[in-house]
């Protein structure tokens, strides 16, 4: 633990840093709330830092900058929980009471406002296939060979195929078919049409069967869609052009993207710094992230991926409200 010198020192110069982007000098620090001593003792201060590993010197004349050491010091014991400005959580409000239609486009339209919020990248990483259970399923004839299936899931996502059949089959056997199906997997997850029982009609057991075949792929899936938005931001956050084009290509890599939020909360961390996350590409970057939780389960994930001196009182308080709010918006369906 550092004393109380040093770490209003320390949280100084984090917050001039992540104001300015430029080193950060003795002279500007001494006159800092909490500090109020000398350019010299804030000199030596400032050294004993670096020697400490909290700072770093990129050039000898020039001032100090945060190392992830001292970001994460920051970040666990200096940080205030944050809160959005009353312009930003109207902001939130607002979309989340107009946003309607399919879940890929609400999620896509999340990443979005989030980015907006923070102004980094923002990953909204939605339900997996398996985790959602069937809110309704229901079979709608086209034609006298040709049923739709319509399944309709607790987190809010759509699915529907188009099945062709061999022979004519009547609208009763139709209205049987949605009955059973009903009956056997309303509540449960759709992977359970693998084993639905047959009914013992001929022609209806014929129709389920067609239906278990051309839903198997919705049924097995278990892939996580992935919405990324506002990563053209991140070019604005770095001078460095190949560090902009290793962002890019890793966020661009879904499986990456995926591995790195689940990893994060699975350490128990809302937090990731430069190379804690263990993504290299990303080694000059910081993740924010939070839990969407629907009716007590985790059905997905919101955060922010920025440079290492991003604000990180406002993206945590911008990844908690929405987060919050998704997970509210997927429970009413």
């Amino acid at each position: 633990m550092l004393d109380e010198r040093k770490t209003a020192i320390l949280r100084a110069v984090v917050q001039e840093y992540i104001e300015t982007a430029q080193p950060v000098g003795s002279t500007h620090i001494s006159s800092a709330p909490g500090v109020k001593v000398s350019s010299a003792t804030v000199r030596n201060e400032m050294a004993m830092l670096e020697q400490e590993g909290y700072l770093t010197q990129p050039h000898t004349s020039a001032g100090r900058i945060p190392t992830d050491k001292g970001y994460r010091f920051f970040v666990d014991h200096l940080t205030e929980p944050g809160r959005l400005d009353n312009a930003r959580r109207t902001q939130v409000g607002d979309f989340f009471a107009r946003t309607h239609g399919a879940l890929e486009r609400m999620l896509h339209d999340t990443s979005r406002l989030l980015s907006e919020l923070t102004n980094y990248a923002a990953v909204v990483v939605g339900p997996a296939p398996e985790a959602a259970v069937v809110r309704s399923i229901q079979l709608v004839t086209l034609s006298a060979r040709v049923v739709m299936v319509v399944v309709v899931f607790s987190n809010g996502s759509v699915e529907n195929e188009t099945i062709e059949l061999a022979d004519d089959v009547v609208e009763a056997r139709v209205v049987a078919g949605t009955a059973h199906l009903q009956r056997h997997l309303t509540g449960r997850g759709l992977v359970e049409l693998a084993n639905l029982p047959e009914c013992g009609d001929a022609e209806v057991d014929a129709l389920l069967g067609a239906v278990k075949d051309a839903t198997g792929a919705a049924a097995t899936g278990s892939r996580e869609a992935v919405f990324v938005g506002g990563a053209s931001t991140m070019a604005r956050a770095f001078d460095a052009v190949e560090i902009v084009r290793q962002v890019l290509n890793t966020l661009e890599q879904q499986f990456v993207v995926v591995t790195l939020v689940r990893d994060v909360l699975d350490r128990g961390l809302s937090v990731a710094i430069g190379n804690e996350h263990g993504v290299e590409p990303l080694a000059t970057c910081s993740v924010v992230v939070a839990p969407v939780h629907v009716e007590g389960e985790q059905l997905g994930t919101v955060g922010v991926l920025g440079p290492t001196r991003m604000n990180y009182p406002q993206a945590l308080a911008a990844v908690e409200v929405v987060s919050d709010r998704l997970g509210k918006r997927l429970a009413e369906g």
